[in-house]
């Protein structure tokens, strides 16, 4: 993709393309902001009448008396498309459009959207939109927009540039960040992304000194390759990206054939890219505003890093209670101060209690109690993150509560502050002072556990050629083969004719597993497919038998006649193991508890493949149910390393081109030094998952 031109964000000269003379309409609001913003470059207004608020208009960009830098193009759907077309004949190196009717629109708007693109086709002209309400170079004094929220004066300037996939939502980010004390380098609505897409744009800003961080507000992920890029180039620079990202959609999973693609949908898979690409993803809108103070004082921890361990010290119980259990239900843990801590605050005159949380009570609003215990916890080693909460007196003597929060964090990086009462006079002093503040439990530890839960971002995985079949399904037997193949271990089996089963002496003992053979046949559990525990040749003739009758009642069409025969085993537990190549982000692995409830339970862990062992072993940690299977109350211990081996090895599938999609479900887990075993396999050829 190629870059986004600097007229897009610093252009010298604008043309407004259907400029309204009405202030009540919409396409006024472009050139009533930009001269409201002093920006300081030529604005042409193209409109029929002969004026536009008191200003010469031109009938046309032709007209104009140069080529514009940019055009912001407010006219209706067709109108719209052959002004673009106009701007790629004259050379105007960027153009916005505002208007809708393309892809979201169903196939009449695609076709407009795909003439859109050939209209650009060779030519250096760059297409912001559609569907792009415009964008703001608050530096620049440039406010291209029509979004409302832009008439206020005096907008805040400063370092966060904020792209986003709803056009409405830069506005509500202005405001509600301004009442936040975040100041703006810049906004932009990247509308439906037929040319220029987020991350191009965002690149263009990297090396930017007055952009600092950047907050995304996302709908979908699209350009993932360009978006990962830009976030790579940001952490390289030590600029923190924060993403708050709608759609947790069940339609992704409703056209999934397997259960790992109904449990990494596009949500998932969204989640893992965005660690992945160091970007912490928030929950709350609250954490989007508030979370880059936070960034900025935490590093990305790298791999093998231990699991983040918070402290808290607070005036008032409740009030930290709180935050420590939004970071609970966020898997973070709040620990008591260890030993060493404990006795420098008993040298210091502060008694440490028993609790997980350092509660002062009223004496902490006194800063010799407070400045002491702060440093006593930011000494700590024990702790990647202190966290101050400040009780009632933040409101009536911010001073006296959160000056000592001031002071200690002006050498040490690793603090931040949650006021419980509405303090905005304390809030404001912190933020001045760049320590990361909180309104709202809620958002505190929504950012915290964002921050925590960033990856090291690597580069993309180069996707492998293509090497045919596509879309087609492996049978049982054919999917061991490759798995074999990876180092994926598989239960002993054989396959059979199922008018054959029982005839000859099986390579393995009884009992056995008799399943039927089809490559269509995803769930054979669902059709009377399985018979488990088949004791002799007899019992194994008749488990055939009946297998080839149920699938023939319920799928007469396929004419199943083949059994896959297996060893059975008995594992201590069993998991979901699962890959698929995702259109958008490319190769992912999926680790999830196994058996029929998999989709139910929903209790798993996504990454972007290829994993190493450290990036394994994280997953199984992740997934709750494993731990039942690491010597929980004295049961045996699970083989976890060679688990580890199975998922290194199965997302070993993104360096090959022929597997869309594979699962083993379930992958058993022996004792410990026993293993691993698939005793179910699924693989669909093709170059993309579902």
């Amino acid at each position: 993709m190629r870059a986004a031109p600097a007229a897009l964000l610093s252009p010298r000269s604008i043309a407004v393309v259907g400029a309204s003379d009405d202030v009540t309409k919409t396409a006024s609001r472009p050139l009533r902001f930009l001269r409201a913003g002093g920006f300081g470059g030529a604005v042409y207004p193209v409109a029929r009448r002969g004026t536009v608020m008191g200003e010469r208009a031109f009938p046309t960009l032709s007209a104009l008396p140069e080529c514009p830098d940019h055009a912001f193009v407010l006219l209706p759907t067709e109108g719209a498309m052959a002004a673009v077309a106009e701007c790629a004949r004259l050379g105007i190196p960027a153009v916005t459009v505002l208007a809708g009717g393309f892809s979201e629109a169903g196939p009449e708007g695609a076709a407009r959207e795909e003439a859109l693109r050939e209209s650009l086709r060779g030519t250096g002209t760059r297409l912001l939109g559609p569907n792009s309400i415009g964008l703001v170079n608050l530096h620049h004094r440039m406010v291209l927009t029509a979004n409302a929220a832009f008439a206020e004066p005096d907008l805040p300037v400063g370092g966060a540039f904020v792209a986003s996939q709803s056009g409405s939502m830069i506005g509500a980010i202005l405001s509600r960040g301004r009442g936040r004390g975040l100041g703006f380098a810049g906004l932009v609505s990247v509308g439906a992304e037929v040319d220029l897409d987020l991350g191009s744009i965002l690149a263009a800003t990297l090396d930017d000194p007055k952009v600092t961080s950047y907050l995304l507000f996302l709908e979908t992920l699209r350009g993932a390759g360009a978006l990962r890029d830009f976030a790579r180039g940001a952490a390289g620079r030590g600029k923190p990206v924060v993403a708050y990202k709608l759609g947790r959609s069940a339609e992704a999973a409703e056209l999934a054939v397997s259960h790992t693609g109904a449990l990494a949908g596009e949500d998932d898979v969204a989640d893992a890219f965005l660690r992945d690409c160091g970007i912490a993803r928030v929950d709350t809108l609250e954490g989007l505003l508030e979370a880059p103070a936070l960034l900025r004082r935490i590093p990305i921890r790298g791999p093998g890093a231990r699991r983040p361990v918070v402290g808290v010290v607070t005036t008032t119980g409740g009030g930290a209670a709180m935050v420590v259990d939004g970071l609970g239900v966020r898997g973070i843990s709040v620990e008591a101060p260890g030993e060493a801590t404990r006795a420098r605050l008993t040298a210091a005159g502060i008694d440490p209690g028993h609790g997980r949380i350092l509660d002062l009570t009223l004496a902490g609003v006194r800063p010799e109690v407070m400045g002491p215990a702060l440093d006593a916890l930011l000494a700590a080693p024990e702790y990647d993150l202190v966290v101050a909460v400040a009780g009632s007196s933040s409101r009536f003597q911010p001073e006296l509560a959160v000056q000592p929060v001031v002071e200690a964090a002006k050498d040490r990086a690793h603090l931040a502050s949650f006021c419980v009462p509405e303090a905005p006079q304390a809030l404001a002093m912190l933020a001045e002072a760049g320590v990361p503040a909180f309104r709202t439990p809620e958002a505190c530890a929504d950012a915290i556990a964002a921050a925590f839960a960033r990856r090291q971002p690597r580069p993309a995985v180069p996707a492998p050629a293509r090497t045919g079949g596509e879309g087609r399904m492996l049978d049982e037997a054919e999917a061991y083969e490759i798995l074999a193949g990876l180092g994926v271990p598989h239960a002993p089996c054989v396959a059979l004719p199922a008018d054959g089963a029982g005839r000859e002496e099986l390579p393995f003992p009884y009992p056995v597993a008799v399943k039927v053979l089809h490559p269509d046949i995803l769930h054979k559990s669902d059709i009377g497919g399985v018979v488990l525990g088949v004791g002799s040749d007899d019992a194994l003739a008749e488990a055939a038998a009946r297998i080839v009758r149920s699938v023939a009642a319920h799928r007469p069409a396929l004419g199943a006649d083949r059994v896959l025969v297996q060893a059975m085993t008995r594992p201590l537990g069993e998991v979901l193991l699962g890959y698929r190549r995702d259109p958008q982000v490319g190769p992912v692995v999926l680790l999830a508890a196994g058996g029929v409830l998999t989709e139910i339970l929903r209790d798993r862990s996504v990454r972007l493949a290829p994993v190493d062992h450290e990036g394994a072993r994280e997953m199984i940690a992740e997934v709750r149910a494993l731990r039942a299977l690491e010597g929980y109350r004295g049961r045996p211990r699970g083989d976890m390393r060679a688990l580890a081996d199975a998922i290194v090895a199965l997302s070993g599938l993104a360096g090959r081109g022929d597997v869309a999609e594979c699962e083993i479900n379930p992958l058993m887990v022996l004792e410990e030094g026993r293993g691993v075993l698939a005793v179910d396999a699924v693989i669909r050829l093709g170059g993309d998952g579902f």
